[in-house]
């Protein structure tokens, strides 16, 4: 029953990993009398850099034996020529051991806690013997594309004879370079033959950018014959061994590759060993990247003296490996040229939290990126900056925590030193289709924290509903709308306004259910920013925008234009819209359109403010207006009013003086008829006289029946037919006495006219 419970389990939870997070050099090379210095990773938690380290031997039985430890055990067998040292911060421990003889040869391991329980890296050390002379024979050891110099005695009778370097070809000595000039197309260029003098008991022969398959016996000779000089060398061209590193899973790691002033104008390379023999190239100073590590890694050159730096972000389980960096002018590894090698070790037990790889927003859009740093570096600098591919060779920063943003991202650029703990965010709205590609989030401390993201532009609709670009007078009040989705029922709504440090939140009013979403119920919501008598210090972007706790989401942002207030009676007092016909300019709030005049609407002075349409985004839009402005449209009135009155009067009693003239001009006529007398003033004089504010039922007793000049609706002159009626007769008066009379009537009018103009606007 046991053991069926025990396989119940193995099925249903997940196998642990067994993989040890110890990792230290594979292999080691040295020659006897030497020093080695042996460097074991181990992940760095609070426990693991106080618990025990150790150095032990494995025998045949597969016991390990313990020769030294952090405790401060050591062997009789190391006593004085070994120690061990631990680096906690880093995470690693040193074993140097010196005066190395054959005997060290053997399997050991490096490990934590007690031996044998998992926790550890297994070593191979191979001691050789001394580069002296064994059995007259000089042993030269060298690494792959190094170069070396081969020091040939020369007897004195032979000082003058021929010099000459050969390689043993099983019994055979096959000629590689002599003194008369010949050298072995095999080597080309590679080897010479140095004789300082005639004098000189010695030649040297190098060989430079050596090859594994230089490894050989070779011959120097000087002379022929019985007297010729022989010395016989053992060349070993070994492999380098690899530099270690130490990465966990989903950070990254930096190769340091430094290769000599002599290749400084050689392209570069960095290449990955795949079955032992071939190394595919990942990354070329040509722009050749390998699409497995797209976006997530560099070659940059440091200087001139040949050295260059490879990063890799984002770690992955299978990025371990053993990988070689080089130069060459097809940019790709040959046997021939200096290399150096790269042990990478993954380490899967990572303390660097998990974050979306890929992150998609739509164009119009944004996106919100969480990037990971060392908790422990809290105050360091935070980056932000976009992978330009390999050809390039470098990653330009877009943003920076102290306050950089590249102007191309003014106002759609921030980084929040939020949540917090290890973790900061990077918004990026507004999105376009450029901007889709890769990004690296670092800082200035820790390396091993840098990330990578892959920003993906889809087809969509943004969320949030903003104006866009809107305009805003000084000293009015401005009210910038935000719509959200039911979707974003729960999340907390804010505005914000940009700036080079961040977006500092600003004060918002919930505004109810929004009307922008048709297929939404009650959860949607519109959300409103309100700037009270603005300035030109509110110009500037604002961003309206969700976040859960310290977690931001979708942001969506709007720009906001100040202008300066027009003076009053200006004639582009109003915005017009660039696309308008002249007569569809835009009147000012209170102002409507009768015929060919602009009249102010009453029923609008009692309005505290209007709200203008913010849907115009290509003209920009009003927001809102106080009342004050329609206060100052009535009191224009009052004043145009108040004008034209007195100067209707003048012109009026310029007509009278005209009548009166008339009048005594026709004084000597012998027979004048009253009718038409009095036809010719009140048509003539009195015509217009409504246009200068006069009222009704004006003067209307003072004039007989034949000629209305008064009557219900003001002064109007009658259409009827001048054939007199009967009457009874009446005392004519003359001419004089006539025109004395209208004269007064019309004085009467007058102030009657003046009196009613004075009190008119003030009931406006």
């Amino acid at each position: 029953m046991l053991l069926f419970v025990l396989t119940c389990l193995l099925v249903v939870f997940p196998a642990v990993s067994t993989k040890s997070p110890i990792f230290g050099p594979q292999k080691l090379r040295r020659v006897e009398g030497n020093s080695v210095s042996i460097t074991c990773y181990y992940p760095p938690s609070s426990v693991n850099r106080h618990t025990r380290k150790y150095w032990c031997r494995q025998g045949a039985s597969g016991h390990c034996t313990t020769l030294i430890s952090s405790e401060g055990y050591v062997s009789d067998s190391y006593r004085g020529r070994a120690n061990l040292t631990n680096f906690p911060e880093n995470g690693t421990f040193v074993v140097n051991i010196a005066q190395l003889s054959r005997d060290d040869s053997g399997h050991y391991k490096c490990g934590l806690g007690i031996n044998g329980r998992g926790l550890s890296f297994d070593v191979s050390l191979e001691v050789s013997q001394d580069r002296g002379l064994l059995n007259d024979t000089e042993v030269y050891t060298v690494g792959v594309g190094e170069t070396v110099t081969i020091n040939c005695p020369i007897k004195p009778e032979n000082a003058e004879k021929v010099k000459s370097f050969h390689k043993m070809n099983g019994q055979d000595p096959v000629l590689i370079i002599e003194s008369g000039n010949y050298v072995s197309p095999i080597y080309g260029d590679r080897v010479k033959l140095v004789i300082s003098g005639t004098g000189q008991l010695m030649f040297m022969v190098v060989i430079r950018q050596l090859r594994p398959s230089d490894t050989g016996m070779y011959i120097c000779k000087a002379g022929a014959g019985s007297s010729a000089n022989k010395k016989t060398v053992n060349l070993q061209v070994l492999m380098p061994e690899p530099n270690l590193v130490y990465g966990d899973l989903r950070g990254s790691v930096t190769f340091n590759c430094a290769l000599g002033p002599e290749v400084a104008n050689v392209p570069k390379f960095l290449c990955r060993m795949s079955d032992g023999k071939n190394c595919d190239v990942l990354i070329n100073t040509g722009g050749k990247s390998d699409p497995a590590f797209e976006g997530r890694i560099l070659l940059s050159p440091k200087d001139k003296s040949g050295s260059f730096s490879v990063p890799i972000t984002g770690l992955r389980k299978e990025d371990a490996g053993r990988y070689m960096c080089g130069a060459h002018p097809n940019d790709q590894l040959q046997e021939s040229w200096r290399i150096q090698a790269w042990e990478l070790f993954v380490n899967e037990e990572s303390t660097i939290p998990r974050s979306p790889t890929v992150v998609k927003g739509v164009a119009g859009g944004s996106v919100a990126v969480v990037c990971p740093y060392n908790p422990k570096e809290s105050k360091s600098i935070k980056y932000w900056c976009r992978w330009e591919g390999a050809q390039n060779g470098h990653c330009p920063l877009l943003v920076e925590s102290n306050g950089l943003v590249q102007e191309q991202y003014q106002g759609r650029l921030a980084l929040h030193q939020e949540p917090g703990n290890g973790t900061y965010t990077v918004i990026l709205n507004q999105l376009t289709s450029q901007d889709a590609g890769f990004y690296w989030c670092l800082t200035n401390g820790d390396t091993r924290w840098r990330t990578t993201v892959e920003i993906k532009i889809i087809e969509g609709e943004p969320n949030l509903k903003v104006p866009g670009k809107v305009t805003a007078v000084v000293g009015e009040t401005l009210k910038l709308p935000c719509h959200f989705p039911c979707k974003f029922y729960s999340y907390e709504k804010y505005w914000c306004k940009w700036s080079n440090k961040g977006c500092q939140a600003l004060p918002s009013q919930d505004d109810g259910p929004s009307q922008a979403f048709v297929n939404c119920n009650q959860n949607s919501r519109l959300v409103s920013l309100t700037l009270n008598s603005v300035t030109k210090a509110d110009e500037g972007w604002y961003w309206c925008g969700v976040k859960q706790d310290h977690s931001y989401g979708e942001t969506a942002a709007v720009y906001v234009a100040v202008e300066e207030k027009k003076v009053a009676g200006s004639r582009d007092a109003s915005p017009v819209k660039a696309d308008a016909a002249p007569d569809e300019k835009m009147l000012e709030p209170g102002v409507q359109k009768i015929g060919n005049r602009a009249v102010q609407d009453p029923r609008l002075f009692a309005e505290e403010k209007v709200v203008a349409d913010t849907g115009d985004q290509a003209g920009g839009s009003r927001i809102s207006v106080d009342s004050s402005s329609s206060e100052k449209q009535g009191g224009s009135s009052r004043v145009l009013v108040s004008t034209l009155v007195p100067l209707g009067l003048v012109l009026a009693l310029g007509a009278v003086a005209v009548g009166v003239a008339r009048a005594r001009h026709r004084k000597n006529v012998d027979r004048v008829s009253i009718r038409s007398y009095r036809t010719d003033i009140s048509m003539s004089d009195f015509e217009n006289s409504r246009e200068f504010g006069a009222n009704d039922n004006m003067g209307a007793s003072t004039i007989t029946q034949e000629t209305s000049l008064g009557g219900k609706d003001g002064f109007v002159a009658t259409t009827e037919s001048t054939t007199e009626t009967k009457e009874p007769k009446k005392a004519k008066r003359s001419s004089k006495e006539e025109a004395e009379m209208v004269y007064r009537d019309f004085l009467l009018q007058s102030s009657s006219v003046a009196a009613e103009a004075q009190d008119g606007p003030r009931e406006a």
